[in-house]
C-alpha cells in the first residue's frame, strides 16, 4: 500500500510494506536514509553543481550512503580517461559514502564517433579498474562492499556490488539503456550474454542472501528502465507464434531473475531505475512485474527517479522499520546556505509540482495502493485507502493515479 505523508505544504510518498511484528522487547530499529541521484553530469560545467549537490546529500545527518544510478557523462561526450578521473573526482568529493551504479552512456555507447569510437569492452575494464577498484565505496567516508568478482568464475565483474545497512540488503547492478547493450548482428552475442549470465547469479544471490541473513528488506539499483511491460516468458510450441516482436528484449534475463529473486526472498523488493522523464512528483511507484503464471508480483516494487531538477533536486528514501509505514519516498532541494548542517534538509514544495492540483486536504492525489505481502502465520495490516485512489478489489490490477505513471504491468 501506498500512501501520502504531509510534512507542513511538501507531499511525500510513502511505501508500506507488511513486515513480521516486533516482540514489545525488541528494540527500536535505528533510523538511516539514503539518497538518489543519476544523471546530474553533461559536461564540465555540471561538476560543480554536482559537487554541491552531494555536498547538500552529505550534511543530512541520516544519509548513510548516496546512490549515483548512471550516467557522469552525456551520449555525446567523448569517453576520454581524463574525463572518467574528472568525475571520480567529483564522486570522491561527496561526505557520505557513494555508490557508483554504471549506466549507458559511461561504456555501452561509447563505440559511437561522437563518444570517441573507443572499444565498449576496453572502457568497461578501464571503469572497473578505476571506479571498481577496491571494495569499498566511493566518497569521504566509505562503505564496505561484497563484489561479485569475489567469485571466481565471475571475477571480471566488480561492478556487481552488494552491501548491507542495519537490516536492510542493497544490490547494485550492471544493468544499462539501451536494450541493455544487446547487439542485433549475427553470431554469439558475447559481451551481453556473458554479462546476463553475471547478473542472474548476482541478483538471485543477493535475494538468497536477504533470506537467509533475515534482512527486512531488499532493495535493487540498476541505471535502464527495463520495460517491464515487456515481459516473454517461455511456452511450449512457441515456435508456432506469429507476430514476434522485431527486436529481441535485452532485459529479459534479468527480468525473469527479478521474479525468481521476488519468489525467493519473500519480504519487500524494490527496485529503483533512472528514468529520462521528468516525473510530477520527481519520482513514481508501482508494481510493474508479473511472475509466469500471470499473477502481479505484491512483493516487487518500482521507484524510478526522474527528477525535473537533477542538478537541484534528489530522491530520499527514508527507512525506519519502526514506524508505519518503514519507507517513505520525497524529493530534497539543495537549501540555499549549507553552511551549517541543517537538522532536516527541506522536502520539495508542493506547488514545485506543476501539473497537479492539490485536493481540498492540501494532498497531492496518492499513486495507486499495493498490496500487501505478509507471511501466512500473521495478518497483513490494514490497507488504508484515499479519496483520490481507491483500493482495487482483491486480484485485480490497482488503477493508475495522476502524475504517476500506469499502473499496469505487462506479461
Amino acid at each position: 500500500m501506498i500512501r501520502h505523508v504531509t510534512r507542513i505544504v511538501a507531499p511525500a510518498v510513502a511505501l508500506l510494506v507488511v513486515l513480521s511484528c516486533a516482540s514489545e522487547a525488541e528494540a527500536v530499529k535505528p533510523r538511516f536514509a539514503f539518497g538518489v541521484v543519476t544523471d546530474t553530469v553533461r559536461s564540465t560545467a555540471d561538476e560543480a553543481a554536482t559537487q554541491k549537490l552531494l555536498e547538500a546529500i552529505g550534511l543530512d545527518r541520516q544519509t548513510a550512503f548516496i546512490a549515483y544510478d548512471g550516467n557522469l557523462k552525456s551520449p555525446t561526450e567523448r569517453c576520454d580517461d581524463t574525463v572518467y578521473a574528472q568525475r571520480q573526482q567529483v564522486l570522491e568529493t561527496s561526505r557520505a559514502p557513494l555508490v557508483f551504479i554504471p549506466g549507458q552512456y559511461d561504456w555501452a555507447d561509447c563505440g559511437s564517433t561522437q563518444a570517441g569510437g573507443y572499444d565498449v569492452l576496453e572502457r568497461l575494464d578501464f571503469l572497473r579498474q578505476t571506479f571498481f577498484a577496491y571494495n569499498t565505496s566511493l566518497g569521504q567516508s566509505t562503505l564496505p562492499l561484497i563484489r561479485e568478482s569475489e567469485v571466481a568464475r565471475f571475477h571480471a565483474y566488480r561492478e556487481n556490488v552488494l552491501w548491507q545497512v542495519d537490516d536492510t540488503v542493497f544490490v547494485g547492478l550492471n544493468v544499462v539503456g539501451g536494450n541493455n547493450h544487446y547487439l542485433t548482428a549475427g553470431g554469439r552475442n558475447g559481451e551481453y550474454d556473458d554479462r546476463a549470465i553475471a547478473t542472474s547469479f548476482w541478483l538471485e544471490h543477493a535475494a538468497e542472501y536477504a533470506r537467509r541473513h533475515s534482512a527486512r528488506a531488499l532493495v535493487v539499483f540498476e541505471q535502464a528502465d527495463p520495460d517491464f511491460k515487456r515481459y516473454e516468458h517461455a511456452e511450449r510450441f512457441s515456435w508456432l507464434r506469429f507476430g514476434r516482436p522485431l527486436s529481441r528484449d535485452g532485459y529479459l534475463e534479468y527480468k525473469r531473475s527479478l521474479v525468481k529473486a521476488a519468489q525467493t526472498f519473500h519480504g519487500p523488493v524494490i527496485v529503483i531505475h533512472e528514468t529520462s522523464a521528468q516525473l510530477p512528483h520527481g519520482f513514481s511507484i508501482d508494481q510493474p512485474l508479473f511472475d509466469d503464471k500471470g499473477d502481479r508480483l505484491a512483493n516487487l516494487t518500482r521507484i524510478a527517479i526522474g527528477p525535473r531538477d537533477r542538478s537541484l533536486q534528489w530522491v530520499r528514501i527514508e527507512v525506519n522499520f519502526a514506524k508505519v509505514p518503514p519507507l517513505s519516498v520525497s524529493v530534497r532541494q539543495i537549501p540555499k546556505g549549507l553552511a551549517q548542517p541543517p537538522a532536516e534538509l527541506p522536502a520539495l514544495a508542493e506547488e514545485a509540482a506543476p501539473g497537479l492540483a492539490p485536493s481540498a486536504s492540501g494532498i497531492v492525489p496518492a499513486p495507486p495502493p499495493i498490496a500487501p505481502a505478509a507471511p501466512a502465520s500473521e495478518p497483513p495490516l490494514l490497507p488504508r485507502s484515499n479519496d483520490t485512489a481507491p483500493l482495487a478489489p482483491p486480484g485485480q490490477a490497482p488503477a493508475s493515479a495522476p502524475g504517476t505513471g500506469s499502473m499496469q504491468g505487462g506479461r
